[in-house]
């Protein structure tokens, strides 16, 4: 079975077969080089924003579609206890390969049996959820999830200055969709929403979280759901 392009680059950049980046076909603009060095990155070469993310983590985290790890490698090297799942098979066996103990192929969704004191979701991570309306289902799932006071670490952004001041009429402007592309091979549009932070902390508070802004960098953020 031929391996999607996503998993592809990943396995290609790892095992040291490339440094060629991976290419994201947009709806809304012109594709962007996605470098692969990044989904490795250190601590040093993480953000101001991430590593504050990293730094309120606290009791059993869950990371949510952690990628290659290299944000659970981080908070394991600093003696968390610390679950990292994606869907990705590839990803995963990045994970187990780099050395991080409890590590999961799994669906956010889907997974069961077990309690955690903070959700991690980093690299515009509630993203996966593809759909503004998703929100809550995500938030039912985390109270599942997470211990009374457990809380959700998350990244986003807003992306109006997309659209120059006309966004779209018919769903919501956060609401795109991408295409992996790599070494000419592309793969299947997957749905992506970036959630701005007026719109997470009315929807979140309706399903009764609060959103407490941690960090602002232009149009990113941190913030930090814990329920009311």
């Amino acid at each position: 079975m031929m391996m999607d392009p996503y998993s592809q680059a990943l396995k290609d950049f790892y095992t040291g077969k490339t440094e060629e980046g991976l290419w994201l076909n947009t709806s809304y603009g012109e594709p962007e080089e996605m470098p692969l060095w990044y989904f490795f990155r250190s601590y040093d070469e993480m953000p101001y924003l991430e590593k504050m993310a990293l730094s309120v983590c606290e009791g059993r985290i869950l990371d949510v579609g952690a990628g290659t790890g290299c944000h659970a490698l981080v908070l394991q090297g600093f003696g968390n206890d610390i679950m990292a799942i994606d869907t990705a098979p590839e990803a995963v066996a990045i994970m187990n390969d780099s050395g991080l103990k409890q590590v999961k192929q799994a669906d956010y969704f889907k997974l069961e049996g077990e309690k955690f004191d903070t959700l991690l979701c980093l690299m515009n991570g509630l993203g996966f959820i593809g759909k503004l309306s998703g929100l809550d289902s995500f938030l039912k799932k985390a109270d599942d999830l997470l211990s009374k006071e457990g809380q959700i670490i998350l990244d986003s952004s807003d992306i109006s200055y997309l659209y120059e001041g006309e966004k779209p009429s018919n769903k919501y402007y956060g609401e795109v969709s991408f295409q992996y592309e790599y070494n000419g091979t592309k793969g299947e549009w997957f749905d992506w929403v970036y959630i701005d932070m007026d719109t997470l902390a009315e929807r979140a508070d309706a399903l009764g979280w609060h959103t407490y802004i941690l960090h602002q960098e232009n149009d990113q953020y941190l913030a930090r759901l814990i329920r009311k």
